[in-house]
């Protein structure tokens, strides 16, 4: 069965100003990588817009409206320091969730085996209702929702390997039980959650790493802490926060993964989802700011999801 792609021209129109980390420059580079012949067997479908309606499952409307009407006619409008529109944002932020509801209808009835949406902007710091850390919309939290309802899922996992803790996506998820929240991440670093003694209703999984750990152990917490109870939490389906910013040469964080590391862990994560999930995966790109290791990390990432829906 075939790996899906999802990607669209309109996130190259979401400009966050010059010397922003989230720039346009990392589509190109995403889109370079998954442009060589190796990826020829790649399903490729353009993001379509997401209905507002569905957003409005997890981000209150008042919220959803603000941010587009925060959408400037030209220049840039910050949100807050890190979190930039401009004109093409919103439709950008339309995209990046529909991508993620795309995926799962794909995913779910079988037409692929897995999916990755390379989008932007990221979403896994976007809480209820609160934008930050280049978030405009919680992607991730959105489709696992949409699977819960279009899907009839009945319990979703998502695995998060960002350098910076998910903190939306746990806020989302904290007093679901049938939703489950896993993340790897360097701490103390932004936002400053992430703590292992944060576990929600017995849903979240935290396993911070300290600066300079390489993937030995980052593989160490993925096996000690993550891995074991998505076993055991038996999902229908499960996503992927794909952020590469722990990758040595990230220039906002100073974890030292390498490429080998993002395959590892897609390839373990994968192997669960066979034994419990039909093996249903779908990645969506969060962070990673250094081009060439953002390139390099998805290279490897896409791969292992290739070889796991071969």
């Amino acid at each position: 069965m075939a790996t899906l792609y999802l990607t669209h021209a309109a996130f190259l129109k979401h400009d966050t100003g010059p010397g922003h980390p989230e720039r346009i420059e990392r589509m190109r580079a995403v889109e370079k990588v998954l442009s060589q012949e190796d990826f020829d067997g790649l399903t490729r479908e353009d993001a379509p817009e997401a209905d507002v309606a569905v957003i409005e499952r997890v981000h209150p409307k008042k919220y959803i409206d603000a941010i587009r009407a925060a959408e400037p006619k030209e220049g840039y409008v910050h949100i807050d320091a890190d979190t930039v529109m401009s004109p093409g944002s919103w439709e950008a932020a339309l995209r990046a969730v529909g991508a993620g509801l795309r995926a799962v209808d794909q995913v779910m009835t079988g037409e692929v085996q897995n999916a990755f949406c390379g989008i932007r902007p990221c979403g896994h710091h976007a809480e209820t209702a609160r934008a930050m850390g280049f978030c405009l919309f919680n992607n991730i939290a959105i489709a696992a929702q949409y699977a819960k309802v279009a899907h009839d899922a009945e319990r979703v996992a998502v695995v998060d390997f960002d350098v910076h803790h998910g903190n939306g996506t746990q806020d989302i998820f904290w007093s679901e039980k049938d939703l489950f929240f896993a993340s790897t991440h360097q701490m103390p670093l932004f936002p400053g959650t992430g703590a292992v003694g944060e576990t929600g209703v017995g849903n979240i999984f935290n396993a911070p790493l300290r600066s300079g750990d390489d993937g030995e152990r980052f593989r160490e917490a993925m096996e000690t802490r993550i891995l074991g109870p998505l076993q055991e939490f038996a999902p229908d389906i499960i996503f992927i926060s794909a952020g590469f910013d722990a990758h040595v040469n990230d220039p906002l964080a100073s974890l030292a993964l390498v490429e080998k590391d993002f395959a590892w862990a897609t390839q373990k994560i994968a192997d669960i989802a066979h034994l419990r999930a039909n093996g249903r995966i779908v990645s969506m790109l969060e962070g990673g700011y250094d081009l060439d290791g953002l390139a390099g990390s998805v290279d490897a990432h896409v791969r292992a999801l290739m070889d796991a829906g071969a």
